[in-house]
């Protein structure tokens, strides 16, 4: 997994943790690894690309020494997802400050829409190896 790219997500935001498992389920090249922004190398992974380690209310990609949050994260992981998702890239064409106050408007609701859990989540055998420790 040396190629891979590395997704932080919320650990204890139920649609976060949906957003990863659909993510998993449509990566078969097995391209994205995860790690919880709220665990020791989410905040460390943070740190080193200049983000600020208390903000949780973005879904981070890292490839290589580059860091996208929001819009340009979700967009970025489509394009690499089997099936129809890559086809939603054609939304880059949207100035960014409209994607990002789409996207904000999901992430400032998240937990009231979606709830949330009390701790991060734990992956199963199966997918253990996807996930950063």
């Amino acid at each position: 997994m040396r190629n891979s790219s590395i997704i932080l997500f919320d650990g204890v935001c139920n649609l976060c943790n949906a957003s990863v498992q659909f993510i998993i389920k449509h990566d078969p090249k097995a391209h994205f690894r995860f790690a919880a922004l709220q665990s020791p190398i989410g905040q460390r992974l943070l740190e080193q690309h200049a983000l600020r380690p208390q903000t949780m209310e973005t879904m981070v990609l890292i490839e290589g020494t580059s860091a996208f949050t929001k819009s340009d994260a979700a967009l970025r992981i489509a394009k690499r997802l089997s099936g129809i998702y890559p086809a939603l890239a054609v939304l880059f064409i949207i100035p960014r400050p409209i994607r990002d106050w789409g996207y904000d408007l999901i992430a400032n609701n998240r937990y009231k829409w979606f709830g949330n859990r009390a701790s991060c989540m734990v992956p199963t055998d199966d997918i253990l190896d996807r996930f950063l420790e």
